[in-house]
């Protein structure tokens, strides 16, 4: 629990090293802060020419649902995938990369995490913004069922702050982890509902849906696209397992943060 509350006390310089990290992921380039939309608007482009035209793909059996629908319900999966794409990728490095704030300085090294993953969440507000803009000005408009949102939205970020801290205290001592980070964000992408539904992964695939079932991100993203795209209602009994898992992930990632931390300096 240590890390939890170190977050809450140290929040100034959580927000210093958050704003340094959001700088300096384009400091150099050309077109700057331009690319926070640039680079998920291609990929949505690239995602959404291969699977929904090529392939026709579809969230519902419904002919009512368009190729726009469709579009952007990729890009809300594809902006929560960011999310957790980039924390494993990133965070096994984190511990590793900063030695200094390790050896010779008394520092609250969960901020370094935490802040990575504020950055990431920016990312990932821009992309749910873009997305709703969408959905209100090119699709189905405005709707009442936006106000579920946050509701919805808000384990993703206690799964990704405990994950954030049980990959950067694990790189520590086990360096090749980093390297699975291709492999296990390519699996989330495909595990996690970006290009299906949670109906149609069941009614198709029963046997795999016993194991996807249990994915908090296929459900959450699911449940965004249902809210925002369709006006429906979310099964609540999911959400609830979605916050059950978040709180119990956060705290599982605190306590091997907490657990390890004593022993980083001996290993760096």
């Amino acid at each position: 629990m240590d890390p939890i509350f170190s977050i809450f006390k140290k929040r100034e310089l959580l927000w210093q090293f958050l704003l340094r990290n959001v700088k300096q992921r384009h400091r150099g380039s050309v077109l700057g802060a331009f690319w926070l939309i640039a680079n998920p608007l291609l990929m949505l482009g690239l995602y959404v020419f291969v699977f929904g035209i090529v392939f026709g793909g579809r969230f519902t059996d419904s002919p009512d649902e368009s190729t726009l629908d469709y579009a952007l319900g990729v890009f809300l999966g594809l902006s929560v995938l960011g999310l957790f794409s980039g924390t494993i990728a990133v965070s096994p490095g984190i511990i590793v990369s900063q030695p200094n704030f390790v050896k010779k300085v008394v520092f609250p090294l969960e901020i370094l995490p935490s802040a990575m993953i504020g950055a990431l969440c920016y990312d990932l507000l821009i992309g749910l913004a873009l997305c709703l803009l969408g959905i209100c000005f090119l699709g189905a408009g405005f709707s009442q069922s936006f106000i579920f949102i946050p509701i919805i939205i808000g384990p993703v970020f206690l799964i990704a702050l405990g994950l954030s801290w049980f990959f950067s205290a694990l790189g520590v001592f086990i360096r090749d982890i980093g390297h699975l980070g291709s492999f296990l964000g390519l699996a989330l992408l495909y595990a996690s509902g970006v290009f299906y539904s949670a109906e149609k992964a069941k009614e198709t695939a029963p046997a795999i849906w016993k194991f996807l079932q249990w994915n908090p991100l296929l459900q959450i993203i699911d449940s965004l696209r249902k809210v925002t795209i369709w006006d429906a209602q979310p099964d609540w009994r999911v959400i609830g397992y979605a916050w059950i898992f978040g709180i119990v992930f956060l705290l599982l990632g605190s306590w091997c943060f907490n657990r390890l931390r004593p022993s980083f300096a001996d290993v760096l």
